[in-house]
């Protein structure tokens, strides 16, 4: 089985892989103080918990990651506690199969291009990406394939964060659907602003993404993802499909691209 690991500033998902079936998956917070061996105890209690597979029954690593001292550690662990485990880590060198059309591709984070290649992979060109994490990323595919750019926006939590750091009446909120969009009360008065500001934020910058990448809109697929996706994409208007492990999808993909 594939063993693939996404890394995000905030949250770490693991996926378990049969071939090309997703039969687990799992969440943690990504904590920049574990060590190689620490990150280890974690996985393995994950694998031992699971009625699907142990660590024995490993086979493969697929690794991308956007805190650069996770990824040492996470490299560290590979070496240390999976050393017999072919093992590939998305950074420069690793064969994507995505034309970069950057000024400057290695500032690309290695998630975008993987969920380039993963909707690419499932829905086909054109296509844009949007992924609900610690940014709202927004990731346009050209009809051949090519990563061709993207924006970048505050994601939900920090935002909520700071609103409630700096609002000297305003609290943290569970973020669910507000009832209507004229609250009456300064909780669904926040639920409102947040649910409702975001979708149209996703939507505006959609539109505009889609007007630039084609002449012919009802062609582009656009894809949400990420562990905030759920809390908006009902309000959005533009967005045409729901795929939570779009990220661990990309890495098999990798994985089988870099060890044939």
């Amino acid at each position: 089985m594939l063993l693939a690991i996404d890394v995000g500033n905030s949250e770490t998902v693991f996926g378990l892989f049969e071939s090309d079936e997703l039969l687990e998956q799992w969440r943690v917070g990504t904590d920049t103080r574990r060590t190689a061996d620490e990150w280890s105890v974690v996985l393995r209690g994950l694998l031992d918990g699971s009625t699907l597979g142990g660590p024995e029954d490993i086979g493969g690593l697929a690794l991308c990651c956007s805190v650069p001292s996770v990824q040492h550690e996470m490299r560290d662990m590979f070496r240390r506690h999976f050393g017999d485990i072919p093992a590939v880590i998305v950074e420069p060198g690793v064969k994507t199969g995505v034309p970069i059309r950057m000024d400057n591709p290695k500032e690309v984070g290695s998630d975008r291009i993987i969920n380039a290649l993963a909707a690419n992979h499932l829905y086909g060109g054109p296509a844009v990406v949007v992924d609900f994490g610690t940014a709202t990323t927004f990731d346009a595919v050209s009809v051949k394939g090519e990563y061709v750019g993207g924006a970048i926006a505050p994601g939900i939590d920090i935002s909520v964060d700071a609103l409630s750091r700096r609002g000297a009446q305003l609290h943290m909120v569970e973020i669910v659907k507000p009832r209507s969009a004229i609250a009456k009360n300064t909780t669904e008065a926040l639920r409102s602003g947040i649910v409702f500001g975001f979708a149209g934020q996703v939507d505006g910058i959609v539109d505009r993404m889609v007007a630039e990448l084609t002449d012919s809109p009802d062609d582009v697929t656009v894809v949400a993802t990420g562990g905030l996706a759920s809390t908006v994409i009902g309000e959005c208007e533009t967005v045409d499909l729901h795929e939570p492990w779009l990220t661990l999808i990309g890495l098999r993909l990798v994985f089988e691209r870099n060890t044939g």
